[in-house]
């Protein structure tokens, strides 16, 4: 599961390969395994590399910005506490540009730390061409990630004055938290109520975030989503991907996943998630 999901960004896909790598490997002679570890991370890498060639085209035509399947980190999410480390969404958004072949690459490297000569092995390329895919991942990585991030006990802080404001409406308190340029990328897939392209803007996506925990904001997504009972809502921070995130529930399941970008004290992106299908796992 670690090293599917962080090939491929989705849950449910990693799931589908991790299956398929375990019907592989009950129809081989475990006698003639010399390493098993070694042995299963080749084939998991293969079929995912393969199913994200598959998933990209299948993403080109998704409704809205694609965004990766958040997973839930906290310490008693034992399923998937192998994959804590290097999985934030910003992350995995970034890795989302680089080809089937570059990503695998870099994971295998930056996250598991295997030699480029194993990871040629894996990827069928030559230990130069596999160095080559290497640094140019790196590159695209480094290019896209943000250079400064707060510790994280003040990222948890922001997050929750974030999640505060906007609840409260208090479109003054909230703008003080946003960085001029900031974007808001938001993934409801064509199945939930949110904006189909990239907002951008402190006043932009201030005043989206405030609409949206107004009494017609609330019914009006949760129609969208098909609850009609709501008086549970409730929304929290919670550890999502490695890093704190706003977590909002509703008739028994996760609505919406908000996960913040922080440089230099204030927000500079927000990943905001509310297709049901991406949030299944979490409920």
């Amino acid at each position: 599961m670690a090293v599917a999901y962080r090939i491929l960004g989705s849950v449910a896909d990693a799931e589908d390969v991790t299956q398929e790598a375990w019907l592989r490997w009950a129809e081989v002679d475990h006698d003639e395994v010399e390493d098993p570890k070694a042995y299963l991370i080749r084939v998991v890498s293969r079929l995912a590399i393969d199913k994200l060639r598959w998933a990209k085209s299948r993403r080109e035509a998704y409704v809205g910005p694609w965004l990766p399947e958040p997973i839930s980190t906290e310490p008693d999410a034992a399923e998937h506490a192998e994959l804590k480390d290097s999985v934030e969404l910003a992350l995995l958004v970034v890795l989302e540009k680089l080809s089937p072949l570059e990503r695998a690459v870099f994971v295998l490297k930056e996250a598991f730390e295997l030699p480029f000569a194993e990871i040629a092995e894996v990827i069928g390329r030559s230990e130069a061409a596999t160095r080559q895919l290497g640094k140019r991942a790196r590159e695209h990585v480094q290019e896209g990630r943000a250079r400064f991030d707060v510790d994280r006990e003040r990222r948890r802080e922001i997050t929750q004055s974030f999640l505060t404001a906007s609840v409260q409406g208090d479109l003054s308190g909230l703008l003080s938290l946003l960085s001029a340029d900031i974007t808001l990328v938001s993934d409801g897939g064509g199945k939930a109520r949110s904006p189909l392209r990239v907002l951008v803007g402190a006043a932009s996506v201030g005043r989206f975030l405030t609409s949206t925990t107004t009494p017609e904001g609330i019914d009006k997504f949760m129609a969208s989503i098909g609850v009609e009972d709501y008086r549970d809502l409730s929304y929290g921070v919670a550890e999502i991907n490695g890093a704190p995130a706003i977590v909002g529930r509703a008739g028994g399941r996760v609505i919406t996943v908000i996960s913040l970008v922080v440089v230099d004290g204030r927000v500079e992106t927000v990943y905001l998630i509310a297709n049901p299908e991406k949030l299944a796992a979490l409920s």
